[in-house]
C-alpha cells in the first residue's frame, strides 16, 4: 500500500512538473502572406532577435507559423485561429496579415513587418506609441529615388512597365508614387493587372513590345513569381528593376532596397520588449531606414543593359556575369 502511495505521489510531481514546464512556453503566432525570400527573411530575422533576448524555439518558444499562399481570403482564418488558440503574441509578416490579425485578434499583442504604410491600411493610429495592442517595423520604399536611380541605368527608357495587384492597398500607394516619379522624368507608366501569381506570366506576356523596361515594386504576388518574370524578360531583353535586394539574384538588374532580415530582426526585438512585460502601444512603431544597392551583371548583359561606372562604384553587392559575387558580401 505504502509502495502505491509512493508511486502516486510521484506520478503526481511528474505531472505537475509537465504542467510547470508547459505554462513556461511562450506561444508565438507567425503569419505572411505568401513565401518568397523578402518575408522569409523577414521571418529569419524575426526569430534571430528573439534568441538573442533569450527566447528560443524549442526552448522556451513554440511558433505557430502560418502561410496564407498568396490568398487575401486566406489571413483571416488563420488569424482566427490565433485568437482561438489564446496564443501570447503574434507576428504578422505582411499588410494583410496584419490587418486581419488586428482586426481579429482583440487583446493579443501584435507586431508587424514587411507594411508599407501601416497608418493608412488600418493598422495602426499613428507611428511611433500607438497605445494600442499593436505595434512594428514599416518597409516603405523610397519609390521616386528608386525611380531616378534605375533611369541612370536605362537613360532612354520612355515607357516604364509594372505588375501589380490592384487590390492590395499596400502596393497602390507605391504605384501612385512611381508613375508620379516616371511622369516627372518625362516618361509614361504601363501597367499589368494581376489578382495572383498565376497571373503573372500572361500579365508581364502582356507588356511584352509596349515596354522599354520594367519595375516591380512591392506587389507579393509578383515577387513570389518572379521567375516568369525574369524568364519573358530575358528572352524580349527588357530591363528589369526591382524594389526588393533578394530578387536581383534572382535575376533582376538592380536593386535599391531594405535587408529584410534586419525588418523581421527589429521587429523581433520589439516582440522581446512586449515579452518582458512591455506593453505594445507604449513600444514606437517606425520605419526601416537602411537602403542598400545590388547589381547583378549576368541579369544585365542577358537583358541588355550596359551598366554605368557610377553605379557600379555606388553598389554594395554585385553579382558578376558567371554569377559570382564580386563586391559585398
Amino acid at each position: 500500500m505504502r509502495k502505491v502511495w509512493i508511486l502516486g505521489l510521484l506520478l503526481a510531481f511528474l505531472l505537475a512538473g509537465m504542467q510547470t514546464a508547459r505554462a513556461k512556453m511562450i506561444h508565438i503566432g507567425e503569419t505572411q502572406i505568401v513565401s518568397h525570400p523578402a518575408l522569409n527573411n523577414d521571418s529569419k530575422g524575426f526569430k534571430k532577435a528573439l534568441e538573442e533576448e533569450g527566447f528560443v524555439e524549442g526552448k522556451n518558444v513554440v511558433f505557430d507559423r502560418r502561410n496564407a499562399q498568396g490568398e487575401m481570403s486566406n489571413c483571416y482564418p488563420i488569424a482566427q485561429k490565433f485568437f482561438d488558440d489564446k496564443v501570447d503574441l503574434i507576428h504578422a509578416i505582411s499588410t494583410p496579415s496584419a490587418q486581419a490579425c488586428v482586426k481579429v485578434c482583440k487583446g493579443i499583442p501584435i507586431v508587424f513587418s514587411s507594411v508599407t504604410d501601416p497608418v493608412k491600411t488600418g493598422i495602426v493610429p499613428k507611428l511611433g506609441k500607438t497605445g494600442t495592442n499593436v505595434t512594428g517595423v514599416s518597409d516603405r520604399w523610397p519609390i521616386t529615388l528608386q525611380c531616378e536611380m534605375y533611369q541612370k541605368f536605362v537613360p532612354k527608357a520612355k515607357r516604364w512597365g509594372t505588375i501589380y495587384n490592384p487590390g492590395d492597398i499596400n502596393v497602390t500607394f507605391h504605384i501612385k508614387e512611381m508613375k508620379a516619379a516616371v511622369e516627372k522624368m518625362g516618361g509614361k507608366l504601363i501597367e499589368a493587372h494581376v489578382s495572383s501569381s498565376a497571373e503573372v506570366m500572361q500579365a508581364v506576356q502582356s507588356l511584352v513590345g509596349r515596354v522599354d523596361a520594367i519595375h516591380i515594386t512591392s506587389d507579393n504576388a509578383c515577387v513570389s513569381a518572379l521567375e516568369a518574370i525574369v524568364k519573358v524578360c530575358n528572352q524580349n531583353h527588357i530591363p528589369l528593376f526591382v524594389g526588393d535586394r533578394d530578387s536581383v539574384p534572382r535575376g533582376a538588374i538592380a536593386a535599391y532596397g531594405l535587408d529584410y532580415f534586419l525588418v523581421g530582426y527589429e521587429a523581433g526585438k520589439k516582440a522581446a520588449q512586449i515579452l518582458k512585460g512591455k506593453k505594445p502601444g507604449e513600444i514606437p512603431a517606425g520605419q526601416a531606414t537602411k537602403f542598400t544597392l545590388w547589381i547583378n551583371l549576368k541579369a544585365a548583359k542577358i537583358q541588355g543593359v550596359k551598366v554605368p561606372k557610377a553605379m557600379l562604384d555606388k553598389a554594395d553587392k554585385i553579382w558578376d556575369v558567371n554569377g559570382k559575387v564580386i563586391k559585398g558580401s
